[in-house]
């Protein structure tokens, strides 16, 4: 039994790594860096005016990464910040970042959503119920590594 589990272990970690790839692959062929293709995806979903805090959360990506790829973003006019209450800094694209999210995130969400088109809705929910449940228990159980 144990090598079954095993076998299933390798199995879902290769691919989840070829997905990871696949993703790689398109920011590289679409000429963006994975953490910039990231950003810009992010203030897709979450709507104009997120926070870095907000990509952070919904992305599991590092605040020096998101921080590092906003300053590159914003440096090359795709995005701007506008000032929020308090400190809070919401990021906005410009123009210029209409355009790049239309031409090269837009297809990519378009492509995603075919996906899920083209399985069943059962298919589609037990996909996203049993990743989330094994999402769920990995935390759980890798929580028990770290001792107080």
């Amino acid at each position: 039994m144990q090598k079954e589990y095993n076998d299933l272990r390798i199995q879902f970690n290769t691919l989840f790594k070829e997905i990871t790839d696949v993703y790689h692959n398109i920011a590289l062929k679409l000429d963006i860096s994975d953490s910039a293709f990231l950003i810009l995806y992010a203030i897709v979903e979450l709507g104009r005016g997120c926070t870095q805090k907000e990509i952070s959360q919904m992305y599991y990506m590092s605040k020096q990464t998101i921080n590092s790829s906003v300053k590159n973003l914003e440096k090359s006019g795709y995005i701007e910040f506008r000032q929020d209450k308090g400190n809070n800094k919401r990021i906005f694209l410009t123009p210029a970042g209409e355009k790049l999210v239309e031409e090269k995130i837009t297809p990519v969400i378009n492509i995603e959503n075919d996906i899920f088109a083209d399985m069943t809705p059962d298919e589609s929910r037990g996909l996203l119920v049993l990743t989330q449940k094994y999402a769920d228990l990995l935390r759980k159980k890798s929580d028990l590594l770290i001792k107080p």
